[in-house]
């Protein structure tokens, strides 16, 4: 009769056991607390190569969008600089603006008045589009005046504004309109290139005097 009651006891014990580890293994389970599963060493390793693919493969689109514009400019700037006409000659360089000022023979022939790549030719039709280069520097104008004249018949076949001459000769900016500021009067072996010839009266082909 003790024993079967000592049995009785320990079932009780043990069920009472039972039951607590399962209620705190539900209170467990329901912890905020409780951290949340980690990825894998291999997971992390697999995420880590998934971004280093995007981030490559968008590099490689923008790089290869870069191209693209790279070529579309150098195509648009070689035909754009496809010289109809080249040559060397001795450039002057003038302002004529109607002011009567410092040699100023009035207002440019060409019909459209003095600015900046307005050029001067003895023989060229006006609105001829020409391109100078000088010590490493250009500059694309146009045709927009008669001159020089007497110089012409000594080689100087070019007049150029005053803010085009400055710039050639040392990439500064003149004195004035009227005086580039430096004791060059002229810059010898200019390099022209005609890019389109003009519809106005004028011949095309080697520049002749005036």
């Amino acid at each position: 009769m003790q024993k079967r009651a000592t049995n009785v006891v320990l079932s009780a014990i043990t069920g009472s056991t039972l039951a607590g580890i399962l209620v705190a293994g539900v209170a467990l389970a329901s912890d905020d607390n409780v951290p949340a599963q980690q990825n894998t060493p291999t997971q992390l390793s697999m995420v880590a190569e998934k971004k280093a693919d995007q981030k490559a493969a968008a590099l490689k689109a923008e790089k290869a969008k870069a191209q693209e514009a790279k070529k579309k400019a150098q195509a648009a700037e070689k035909a754009e600089t496809k010289a109809l006409y080249t040559g060397k000659t001795k450039a002057s360089y003038f302002w004529d603006d109607g002011s009567g000022l410092n040699g100023d023979t009035g207002a440019p022939a060409g019909g459209k008045p003095m600015q900046k790549g307005l050029f001067a030719s003895p023989s060229w039709p006006m609105h001829t589009k020409v391109k100078v280069s000088y010590n490493g520097r250009s500059v694309v104008g146009f045709i927009g005046d008669r001159g020089p004249g007497e110089p012409s018949h000594n080689g100087v076949m070019l007049d150029l504004d005053t803010y085009t001459f400055r710039y050639l000769l040392d990439g500064k900016k003149p004195e004035d309109k009227y005086n580039a500021g430096t004791g060059e009067g002229h810059l010898e072996g200019l390099k022209y290139e005609v890019l389109e010839w003009g519809d106005g009266a004028g011949t095309k082909g080697a520049p002749q005097p005036f």
